[in-house]
């Protein structure tokens, strides 16, 4: 007599077997509030400029910027998050707090167009605004002078908080910058004006087209306040600092080469986290997709699933408008 071998008694397969089955118990789902739009605002631009690094990815005019973000807003996208790429720079980032600067004409038309429909995020670092391109002043011996910087910073926050911009991103790394800001929108009224801390953001080589997005003129690297990437813990340190001077949002950036530190953050953290997918995550997978090497849907939707996975309440993509018009 034959006798049959038993099966397995654990079959977690029998949850995979139809797409509605695979749907009703998927652990994680991407919605289009989960997206923020980067953008990109040029001044004395008369066209859009396409960049060449960052295939669909262009800085606007303010005209096209306005269109823009009516489109992400149609498709449901949470946020947008401006950049500014001025025409003139000097030591000190003048621009970043001149109200008819670049960034603050944009932000303002952001915030005309869409304010009631998106969150209108803003960029505060002073590197696209400096002739020597890092995120801070310089002292004499060419180091960026953190508490010198933080003056700064509180006047970029406020020229923000004038444009009636929601949430201020502070990317400039520097020790105690939330902690500053929040001070000074405080002490000026602002108090309803939220702050996003770059709370563990590293020094990346997957930054690159970004460069190119801004314009950058820096020379040499961030290596001094930007994060070490050999870093794990230290991430979760600089969250933590980040929350007692104030953060309402925390955030990891790059976001696919940190998911670790994403999920050591998410893991302990009382208020909303972000993730940036970067500029170089965006271009290596629109340059293999345009190779025929991978399927450039699935692995975007993936990519941003893992991002979530690991534990992001939303996302910064440069497919952000393009994502949300799917999942609709």
């Amino acid at each position: 007599m034959t006798t049959v071998p038993a099966g397995p008694t654990d079959r977690p397969r029998r949850l995979r077997t139809t797409p509605a089955l695979r749907r009703l118990v998927a652990e994680h789902r991407t919605h289009p509030g989960d997206l923020v739009l980067p953008m990109f605002v040029k001044e004395g631009a008369e066209q859009p400029l396409a960049l060449g690094s960052m295939p669909g990815v262009t800085q606007h005019t303010l005209d096209s910027l306005r269109r823009a973000a009516v489109d992400a807003a149609e498709a449901g996208v949470g946020g947008v998050m401006l950049f500014g790429v001025p025409s003139v720079r000097d030591a000190v980032g003048s621009g970043a707090t001149d109200p008819d600067g670049i960034l603050n004409v944009g932000l303002r038309a952001l915030v005309e167009e869409v304010g009631d429909a998106v969150v209108v995020m803003s960029d505060l670092c002073l590197d696209e605004f400096t002739d020597h391109g890092h995120c801070g002043i310089l002292d004499a011996a060419g180091q960026v002078d953190n508490d010198t910087t933080l003056e700064r910073y509180q006047d970029m926050a406020l020229a923000q908080a004038e444009t009636g911009a929601h949430m201020l991103g502070l990317s400039g790394m520097m020790d105690g910058q939330v902690g500053a800001v929040r001070e000074a929108l405080d002490a000026s009224g602002h108090t309803d004006t939220s702050v996003l801390a770059y709370s563990a953001k590293y020094a990346s080589a997957f930054y690159g087209p970004f460069r190119e997005a801004v314009d950058s003129q820096l020379q040499g690297d961030r290596r001094t306040y930007q994060m070490d990437a050999a870093n794990r813990r230290e991430g979760l340190r600089e969250a933590t600092l980040d929350l007692v001077e104030g953060a309402d949002v925390v955030m990891v950036k790059p976001a696919m080469s940190y998911l670790d530190v994403l999920s050591d953050v998410a893991a302990s953290s009382p208020v909303p986290v972000a993730a940036y997918q970067v500029s170089g995550e965006y271009a290596m997978i629109e340059a293999a997709a345009a190779q025929g090497w991978i399927d450039r849907r699935g692995a975007i939707q993936e990519s941003v699933l893992s991002i979530q996975r690991a534990g992001a309440d939303f996302v910064l993509t440069y497919w952000a408008t393009e994502l949300a018009g799917w999942l609709r």
